[in-house]
């Protein structure tokens, strides 16, 4: 396990949680609409770093419309799921400068940030709360 994934969880882990269902969808929103604009400000400069920008802000759209939190439109993937998504998709911020070969480039330390800010918000939120949503399951009628 690398160095930086454990002093990850040992910050996130003592981090109070604080945020709930709703306030992280908007908080999700709000992310990808930052890493969206940031993508179409780097498209004429930095065609890599728009790429990457445009793929993270749209995985955390498409991750938020499936999820069951306020703010999901088809509930495929549970808020506790989400929030292991979103670890995951605060590490590929963190490295898609250096998978998209920009990382000694100035746009690479916005991704930095937004990583950093990804990793706060998943370890702030609570999720083991009520989402205010229940799943279930399709009737049928068999007459």
């Amino acid at each position: 396990m690398a160095i930086t994934d454990v002093a990850a969880r040992a910050v996130t882990e003592r981090l109070p949680k604080v945020i709930k269902p709703r306030t992280h969808a908007v908080l999700d929103y709000a992310m990808a609409g930052a890493m969206i604009t940031l993508g179409a400000f780097f498209w004429k400069k930095n065609k890599r770093a728009a790429l990457a920008a445009f793929a993270c802000g749209g995985a955390t759209v498409a991750t938020s419309l499936l999820t069951d939190y306020p703010g999901g439109v088809k509930p495929l993937i549970s808020f506790e799921t989400h929030g292991k998504i979103d670890a995951g998709m605060a590490g590929f911020t963190a490295t898609a400068p250096t998978f998209l070969v920009f990382a000694d480039e100035d746009e690479a330390k916005y991704f930095r940030g937004a990583a950093l800010i990804e990793t706060v918000i998943t370890g702030m939120t609570d999720f083991g709360a009520d989402t205010g949503k229940v799943l279930e399951m399709p009737r049928r009628d068999w007459a």
